[in-house]
Formats: structure tokens, sequence, C-alpha cells
């Protein structure tokens, strides 16, 4: 895809410099600043409740107040109702998969939102299957923080970058 010069020039500044100031923020990473500095609003869906209250916390912890969906089926209804930025999508879930809910919200969804496949399943094929479903990124469980972090920082600008352009 074609890129814009600005996106990259931010992606490139963190990956370059972000490694550096990271042995100096160490506690510093769980900070409320961090939804700040990146604004968000951000749905879990995940079915398992030890995974939810965990993601909950994590994200609270950065400043964030997500919402959760106990599977595919309410979160293709609250987006439905509502705008997330970014989805944070269980892939194995009851009633209805992460990805068979991904295929509806990008069929169904006029504003789409960044979705990230989260999966216990870490083989090269999953990642795929989550990106032909039409996610945009993935993690593998368990999440490991600064991972997190990166991601919804990557996605925060790609964002933010989106909405310049339409404005």
């Amino acid at each position: 895809k074609p890129i814009r010069q600005s996106l990259l020039r931010e992606c490139l500044h963190m990956i370059l410099v972000k490694p550096e100031q990271d042995k100096d923020q160490g506690a510093h990473i769980l900070s409320e600043e961090f939804s700040k500095k990146y604004p968000l609003r951000i749905l879990v869906a995940e079915d398992n409740n030890i995974n939810q209250r965990i993601a909950i916390k994590v994200l609270a912890k950065l400043g964030y107040e997500a919402v959760v969906a106990n599977n595919g089926s309410e979160a293709l209804e609250m987006v439905s109702q509502d705008h997330y930025d970014i989805i944070l999508m269980d892939v194995q879930m009851p009633v209805m998969n992460g990805l068979e809910a991904t295929r509806m919200m990008r069929t169904c969804l006029e504003v789409q939102p960044v979705i990230i496949a989260l999966t216990a399943n870490a083989m090269h094929g999953d990642r795929d299957d989550c990106i032909q479903a039409g996610m945009d990124d993935y993690m593998s469980k368990p999440i490991e923080l600064k991972e997190l972090v990166m991601q919804l920082e990557k996605w925060a600008l790609a964002i933010r970058e989106k909405r310049k352009m339409s404005a």
C-alpha cells in the first residue's frame, strides 16, 4: 500500500528512539498519561473472565476505560451501536468466533475499527488466517505489556494520521 511519509517517519522514530527511552522508563510504561497521548476507544472481545479482568486492569493502568464483549456476536452488536477505535478480538469464542465477527464487521460497518487478534495459537498459519479474515494485527497470548503498548501506540498513530487525511 502507499504509505504517508509522516506516518513512516513516526514509525521509524518510534522504532529507533524508543529502545533507549525504555531503559529509563521502566515502571512509567503503566501510566494514565499514555491514554492522553494516544486517545483511543477500546473494545475487548474475550470470553474468558480472567483474561477480561486482566485486559481491563492493564488498559486501565494505561488510562483507558475499555468495554468488554463476551463473544463475537456481542462485539458485533456493540460496534453497530457505538464506535470503537480498536478491538482486541479473541479468535476462539463461543456463539461467534473472532474470525467470523471480524468478517461481519468488515462487510457491515461504515467506519472501520482496527482489529487486533488475540489468540493462544502462535502458529504462522494462524496469523495468516487472522489477516485473511480482515484483522489488522495479531498478538499471541499471554499478552506481554510491552507488546500491547507498542501495538496501541502504532495503531493510535495510524488512526491519527487517517483522521488528519479525512479532515
